[in-house]
This record gives C-alpha cells, structure tokens and sequence, in this order.
C-alpha cells in the first residue's frame, strides 16, 4: 500500500518551498485581506443606503455562510481539474464583487456583491484549496509549517489591508478605497499558476483506483472525531465573523475615534500571524509532543478568559489594542491544527474537499457571529450579550476537543496519512 504522505510527483515538476508557501500566502493574504477589512465600510454603508446595521449585517452573515458553502465544492472541483483554475477564478469573483459593492442599494445587491461574489470568489481561493495544494506539492515533514505561514498570509493582509483601507477613505473617500482593494487582488493571479495540478497527481501509473470523493465524505462523516472537530470549528467562526464584521463597531460603541478601530483590525491580523506561525512551528518542529487537539482547546479556553478581562477592564484606546493583540494570537492559530487533523484523520488525497467541509462548518458559525453580532446592538445598544455568548462558546469549544481520537490506523484498502 501506497503512504499518502509521500509525494509522488517527480521532484522536478514540484516548486520550490518558497515559491509554494509565497504563492498560497500571498493569494490568502490578498483575498483575506479585502474580506476582513470589509468591517470598516459597515458604518458608511449604512449611512450610503440607510438600510439599517442589522439589514447590512446580514449581507456580511450572508458572505461568511458562503465563503463557507463555496469550499467543499471548490475543494472538489480541484481535486478534479487542479487548484490552478479554482484560484484563478475565485480571484476574478472577488475583484468584481468588491469593486462593484458601492453601486448596491438594497439588501439583495449587497448579498449579491459582498456576499455571493466577492465572498465566493475568496471560498474558491480560501484555505482548502490553499492548503491541500501545498500538502500535495510539499513533503510530509513541512506541511505543519507551511499551513501556519499560509494561514499567516491571510492574517498579513488584513494587517495590511486594513490601515490602508482607512487611509484610502481619509483621502480619496471609501468608494475609491473599496475599488482600489478590488483590483489590488489582481495581484493573487500569479498564485493559480504556481499551485496547478490536482490530487491524481498523488497516485502513480498503475496503482489501484483511490477511494472516490463520496466515500470519503461518508467516512468522514461517519467519524465522531471529525464531527467533534467540525463542531469546535463551528464555534471558531461565531469568534472570528463577530470580530473581524464588528469591531469597528465595538471600538465606536466605547466612544473610541475611527482611526483605533482600523488599527485594532491590524492588529489582530499582525498577532494571528505570530500564533499561526508560531503553532505551525510547533507542529512541525514538536516531535509529537504536543497532540493538537490539546493545542485546540487551550486555544479556545485562552479566547474565553481573553474575552472575559476586555469586558471587565475600562474602554480605552490601550485597553483595545492589547485586547486586539491578545485575540489574534489566538484568532486563527486554530486553522494549522485543526487542517493537520483532517490530513491525519483522511490523508492529502481529499484533503480540498474534506478540509473544505470543516470551513463550511466554520462558516456557518460565521453568519451567526456575524449577523447576530448586528441584531444584538440593533436590540440592546451594545454588544455585551453578545460578548457573554462569544465566552460560553468559547468553553464549549475547548471542551468538545478533549474526546477526539487523535490516533487512529489506516482505513483499509484506503491511503490514509500517517497517525
């Protein structure tokens, strides 16, 4: 039997690690980027259109229950034909969604630009995608590090994106700002050539038929760990939608000037890539040591303490910034292990389409977070329920961790990765 950990293409038809890791991060730092400083034109938005915070919410809901509905499909389709076309096309999507989002004055328009096109073009070049097509161009000893520095260049661009958003809207108003970011993701073009090829390319001539994508999917399904996973994957995007779509808000609620609420965005998107960096570290260079469902759920349990001493500490501009630095260490430092388990579980052979399953669950989690987020200051003038919410989810979430089986042998007649 055949390891799926190892990479069966000729070594020289593989790029090389830094052209790998660039092309992944830079693509997820583009698309992320735009996405997540989209929380900053809410305000204007709703002063555009006057169609109220909670009307506008349910636009930015819309895109993250999309983004996540978009990648176990688009998982698949590269698993098939290659990851190459699936970017390409996805970054067409989110230029044309972001840039044509100021000419949408109704509910309908923005779901139809910020939450079906733009959000569905960063599904199809999101994290499943990215991911499986380093673990398959990649060997198994560098794939831990190479999620966390991909995962890293999503956080990078928000960094980016976010104070120049901000700047963009301060000099040429936010309907420039908005288009710039648009075609500024062009840049992510070059990545679709970089990452071509699909997961046949794991198999070599001869070898016996794979197991098809629709068994897969039913194997895992089937497995509690990767329900209990999807579930903790759940909560993490209530976390992630509520923060990254609100808290420009948040930071206007506290009485706190504009310019705090976009650096506070870039500042959680500087301190993600130091946890997501940092944790695909510790994966790679651990030496098993530390079993990453625990790494998942002390993850988790610090976002709930984190969250707890903001709501108890006074609202100044100090205590924001360090709040923002303190929840990106932990914002998507989940996304390494939590990938790392569903190569362990399944291998890289479905890895697109199973991973990408995972993120819909996350994303599912996101149009709660973020659309109750805007309800509940729509109904109470202040986001603290929703923030008691966010702590209690957040310690389910460390729990539900605790009995996945982390170990487990090959399915048989299936190449599974090694446990």
């Amino acid at each position: 039997m055949n390891d799926a950990t190892t990479v069966l293409r000729p070594a020289r038809t593989v790029p090389r690690l830094w052209m790998v890791l660039l092309a992944a991060a830079g693509a997820f730092a583009l698309t992320m980027g735009v996405r997540q400083s989209m929380g900053l034109f809410l305000g204007t938005l709703n002063t555009s259109t006057g169609l109220g915070i909670g009307s506008i919410s349910l636009a930015f809901a819309f895109g993250q229950l999309w983004w996540g509905l978009t990648q176990p499909f688009a998982g698949m389709v590269a698993d098939r034909i290659g990851a190459g076309r699936v970017i390409f096309v996805g970054v067409l999507l989110v230029t044309l969604g972001t840039a044509i989002t100021p000419y949408m004055h109704t509910t309908a328009g923005l779901i139809f630009a910020i939450g079906i096109l733009a959000a569905g073009g960063a599904g199809m070049a999101g994290p499943s995608v990215l991911m499986a097509a380093t673990t398959r161009l990649l060997d198994p000893a560098r794939r831990g590090i190479a999620d966390g520095v991909v995962n890293a260049g999503g956080s990078f661009g928000q960094f980016v994106f976010a104070p120049v958003a901000q700047g963009l809207t301060a000099a040429a108003g936010w309907v420039t700002a908005m288009q710039g970011m648009a075609f500024i993701v062009l840049l992510a073009l070059p990545a679709a050539w970089v990452l071509r090829g699909n997961a046949r390319q794991l198999a070599p001539a001869g070898s016996a038929p794979a197991e098809g994508t629709r068994a897969a999917v039913r194997r895992a399904l089937a497995d509690p760990s990767y329900r209990l996973l999807s579930a903790g994957f759940f909560i993490c995007g209530f976390h992630v939608a509520f923060i990254g779509t609100h808290l420009p808000g948040v930071v206007a609620a506290c009485g706190l000037p504009p310019t705090i609420g976009a650096w506070s965005l870039a500042i959680v998107g500087l301190f993600n890539i130091v946890g997501s960096v940092g944790m695909g570290w510790a994966l790679s260079h651990g030496g098993g040591r530390w079993r990453m469902k625990s790494m998942l759920s002390i993850l988790y349990a610090s976002r709930a303490v984190v969250v707890l001493l903001f709501m108890l500490a006074p609202k100044t501009e100090a205590v924001m910034l360090v709040f923002s630095a303190a929840i990106g260490l932990t914002f998507l430092a989940t996304v390494p292990p939590t990938a790392g388990l569903v190569a362990k579980f399944f291998g890289p052979t479905h890895m697109a389409t199973l991973f990408g399953i995972v993120m819909l669950a996350h994303q599912l989690g996101g149009f709660l977070g973020a659309y109750f987020g805007g309800k509940a200051f729509e109904w109470t003038g202040a986001y603290d329920a929703i923030w008691i919410v966010d702590i209690l989810l957040a310690v389910g979430a460390a729990l539900v961790h605790l009995p996945i089986r982390e170990s487990r042998p090959a399915a048989p007649g299936v190449a599974a990765a090694q446990a």
